[in-house]
C-alpha cells in the first residue's frame, strides 16, 4: 500500500488522517483503523526520508566533499 506512494502522496494522506482524527466525530473502531493506517504512512515517510539522507551522505562523501552527518538534535 504505502510502499508505492511517493513521499508527497504519503504525507498528504497522513495529513488528511490527522485532520480527521482531530475532528473527533468518528466511531472508535474507525478511529483505530485510520490511526493504524496513519502509523503505516508515518513509517513510510520516515523510511523515505532516511533513504534520501543516506543517499545524500553517500553522494557528498563520494565526491570528496566533507562528511555530512545529521544528528537527532538537527532533526528536531
Amino acid at each position: 500500500m504505502s510502499g508505492k506512494l511517493t513521499f508527497e502522496e504519503a504525507l498528504e494522506q497522513l495529513e488528511m488522517i490527522i485532520k480527521r482524527l482531530e475532528e473527533g466525530d468518528i466511531p472508535l473502531e474507525e478511529a483505530l483503523e485510520i490511526y493504524q493506517k496513519g502509523m503505516e504512512l508515518s513509517k513510510a515517510c520516515h523510511d523515505k526520508l532516511k533513504y534520501a539522507e543516506e543517499k545524500l551522505t553517500k553522494v557528498l562523501t563520494e565526491n570528496g566533499e566533507e562528511e555530512f552527518y545529521v544528528s537527532e538534535e538537527d532533526q528536531a
